[in-house]
This record gives structure tokens, C-alpha cells and sequence, in this order.
């Protein structure tokens, strides 16, 4: 990598750990592109040229956010030899690491609320499955055999992740969630939610 992209690209990440600093001290809807700057210690011209405006460096945290949790994620899957083991590694690893990167998790929370624009939404849910390929295509493998039911990835989510991002959201607003409990409920839960009815009946 040339210097001077490398040197974009810290300075990229240094605005953005600034920004999540402040959205952890004032929330996303309390905090201003200006309160970012002078927290990264940046000149103006530094903040736009890295970034048009306040959504678009809201936008370009809450991608890398997801671009570490689902890499994580695929670490966790991947390597799984069945469906059930694959579920469990899904719902406990983002559970994990979520968990691990609570200021991340809370912001992350929060954005997804924010309305984009049209062209900033697609662009981020484009992102967002291309990150998801290595779980969907190892998913794929028990949809195949029959060991999932045959649904997209959106339905999986919102089966599968539910239940853990409510308890997640719960957990780090403050409710008396056990963290212990969670990685020992909610993944079997999970699968319990999918798996074949012959093995329900067992």
C-alpha cells in the first residue's frame, strides 16, 4: 500500500474512533460532525475531505462496525461440521462479540434507527450481504442436506438473531440481563427455532 493512501486510511480510522467516542458520551442524535473534529484533534478541511457530512461518517462507522462483527462471525461459522453446531456458533459468537465491544454494540444499535438516504441504504445492505457470503454459503451446505429450512438469509436473521439482538439492546440499555445466561440460552434456543421436526419429536 502507497504511504499516502495508508496515511488516508489511519486518518479515516482516527475520525471515526473519535466519532464513536462522542456517540458513546452523547448519543448519535446528540452529537455533531464539529464535537467529532475537535475530538480527533483534525482540521476542517482534514473531516471533509475523509467525509461529506456528519451521515456520511455516521454511515462509514456503522459499515465498519459490521465489517468486524461479521468477521467474527464467519471465524465462529465456518469452520462448523453441522447445522446445529453452526447455529450455536452464530447466535454465541455475536452474542460474544457483541458483549466484548459494547461501545461499538450501543452505537451500533442506535444507527441502524437513523434513516439514510435511499442510495446510502442499498449501498450499505450491498455491503452488508457481501460481508455475509462466507456464513450464507456455509449455511448453504445444511440447506442442501436438509438440515435447515430452505430460507434467505433475511429470514434466518430475523429467526436466528432476533431474539439476541433484543437482549443485546436490553442488556446494554441498562436491563438486568445475565450475560451468562444469554450465551447459555439463546443459541440452543436458536436452534431449537430450526431444526428438522423429525429431531423436534426426539
Amino acid at each position: 500500500m502507497e504511504p499516502a493512501r495508508r496515511d488516508g486510511m489511519k486518518r479515516r480510522d482516527a475520525l471515526l474512533d473519535a466519532a464513536l467516542r462522542c456517540f458513546v458520551r452523547g448519543g448519535v442524535l446528540g452529537t455533531g460532525i464539529e464535537e467529532i473534529r475537535r475530538e480527533a484533534g483534525a482540521s476542517p478541511s482534514s473531516v471533509y475531505h475523509q467525509f461529506k457530512g456528519l451521515p456520511d461518517l455516521t454511515l462509514a462507522l456503522l459499515t465498519r462496525t459490521f465489517e468486524r462483527l461479521f468477521a467474527h462471525l464467519a471465524e465462529r461459522v465456518t469452520p462448523t461440521p453441522t447445522a446445529e453446531k453452526a447455529v450455536v456458533a452464530l447466535v454465541d459468537g455475536h452474542l460474544e462479540w457483541i458483549l466484548g465491544h459494547q461501545e461499538e454494540g450501543r452505537f451500533m444499535y442506535q444507527a441502524t434507527a437513523l434513516e439514510f438516504g435511499a442510495d446510502a441504504r442499498d449501498a450499505l445492505q450491498a455491503r452488508k450481504a457481501e460481508l455475509l457470503t462466507p456464513v450464507v454459503v456455509h449455511m448453504g451446505r445444511f440447506i442442501a442436506e436438509g438440515t435447515l429450512p430452505p430460507w434467505p438469509p433475511l429470514m434466518f436473521d430475523v429467526v436466528l438473531l432476533g431474539p439476541s439482538h433484543e437482549a443485546c439492546r436490553r442488556f446494554l440499555s441498562g436491563a438486568p440481563l445475565d450475560p451468562e445466561w444469554m450465551h447459555a440460552t439463546l443459541p440452543h434456543l436458536a436452534w431449537q427455532s430450526v431444526k428438522p421436526r423429525r429431531q423436534r419429536r426426539k
